[in-house]
């Protein structure tokens, strides 16, 4: 590596950097409630697509650091892009309090605690990290394809405006020291809580990733070869990550709910599809079974679907502890049992036959899958969210009807749901394969 390169390495980061901060800063001072968390998700995601081929477009310390300990990037390499990387940080919070004469503090928003804001950052720093090491890192993919910038950007989506509210969603050292030093003089130090939760993310992330992707520690496996163990790791932390979201966006009062969620569900089938199939849901493992596809074995698919519910009543409970509060699953107000059947049933058919036709066929797209998959809770979540809630996933609605049981519902909520959901997975199945 030639002092030229690392001379443009380091500009890089510094310039991806510099715009993503500036853009949250102006944002947060001048811009939309409902466009601001999209304006800096795309950002972050044209700078790596600008950028990635420079320096592969870190521009957060925390994944530096997560590609740092798994080997990614060398460690001298790992100091030098954060330094730049903090430098831009600064240097955007400055232009934007000059430029517009004024700042905003750093810290935990009004009711919640500094433990609440960390579990925030910590969380969706560790699905930023995670994310950016399978989809830009991952022997499965690292140059191989052209969504890795969509999948990275689009977990601010997520988690902007699943966590913002908590914490304001940095997800990124170099976002809090940058907000920090800019506001010094309303208050400073809330910067150094912040990054060490996003390091423990980042930190969590690496190892993870290692587990879904052995390959990446043992060079004697082989890229693709998933054992179960895995898997079962895979579907547990993209159900989590998806039944989290939702969970925060609805009792955050999100902006944009549904295209937050159908954000977390994208980007994690970006990351983890090539390793599990990236299910997420019980009624598209049934309905990929029921299809007599061969990407998911009947043992398999009982132990996916064990897996998924564990980790949509894990997220429930922590979003529930992160928020204070639950709420219950049932059909909307002004809509009875017989409308939210036929909602849950037709829009969980449309998602499960989207995934059995993008993703199981000889052919499958190889660049939007995710994207498809993922619009198809924009598509549903829009349309029927009123009526039902648009959960469109047993886990979905194990993991809120349970929780939800603190704030009033009725558990049984949960299995009559499910019975709606599984019925569009098979019918789902029924059409497929009558078109083969």
């Amino acid at each position: 590596m030639g002092e030229d390169s690392m001379a443009a390495k380091c500009l890089a980061e510094f310039v991806g950097t510099f715009m993503l901060i500036l853009t949250v800063g102006c944002n947060v001072l001048t811009g939309s409630p409902v466009w601001a968390v999209t304006s800096i998700a795309c950002t972050l995601m044209v700078c790596i697509y600008a950028l990635g081929g420079v320096s592969g477009a870190n521009f957060n310390p925390a994944v530096s650091l997560a590609l740092g300990i798994a080997k990614k990037l060398e460690w001298k390499d790992v100091g030098i892009y954060m330094g730049c990387q903090i430098a831009g940080g600064i240097c955007a919070g400055l232009v934007y309090g000059l430029t517009l004469w004024n700042v905003f503090n750093l810290q935990p928003s009004a009711g919640f605690s500094w433990w609440q804001a960390g579990m925030a950052e910590f969380l969706y720093t560790f699905m930023l990290c995670f994310v950016v090491l399978n989809v830009a890192c991952s022997k499965m993919h690292a140059g191989k394809n052209q969504f890795y910038g969509l999948a990275i950007g689009f977990v601010v989506v997520a988690g902007g405006y699943g966590a913002g509210h908590i914490s304001g969603g940095c997800f990124n050292p170099a976002v809090a020291i940058g907000i920090d030093v800019s506001s010094a003089g309303l208050g400073f130090g809330w910067c150094f809580v912040y990054t060490l939760f996003e390091f423990a993310g980042a930190a969590v992330a690496a190892v993870l990733f290692q587990v879904c992707r052995p390959e990446e520690k043992d060079e004697d496996a082989e890229p693709g070869n998933y054992e179960l163990p895995s898997k079962v790791l895979s579907e547990f932390l993209g159900t989590y990550f998806l039944v989290l979201t939702v969970g925060l966006n609805v009792l955050g009062g999100s902006k944009a709910p549904v295209f937050s969620i159908a954000a977390s569900l994208m980007c994690m089938i970006f990351a983890l599809g090539t390793c599990s199939g990236a299910h997420f849901n019980p009624a598209v493992t049934i309905a990929i079974v029921a299809a007599g596809r061969d990407k998911c074995s009947p043992k398999d698919a009982g132990i996916y679907i064990v897996v998924q519910l564990i980790a949509g009543v894990a997220a429930a409970f922590t979003y529930t502890l992160m928020e204070g509060k639950s709420f219950p699953l049932g059909p909307g107000k002004g809509y009875g049992w017989a409308e939210a059947a036929v909602a849950e049933i037709m829009f969980t058919f449309l998602l499960a036959f989207v995934v059995l036709s993008v993703a199981t066929v000889e052919s499958p797209l190889s660049e939007y899958f995710g994207l498809a998959i993922g619009s198809c809770v924009t598509a549903g979540g829009y349309a029927i969210g009123a009526v039902s809630g648009g959960s469109l996933n047993p886990a979905v609605s194990f993991g809120i009807g349970i929780s939800g049981t603190l704030a009033g519902g009725a558990v049984i909520n949960c299995v009559i749901y499910s019975i709606f959901e599984i019925i569009g997975g098979c019918l789902a199945a029924g059409v497929f394969r009558s078109e083969e």
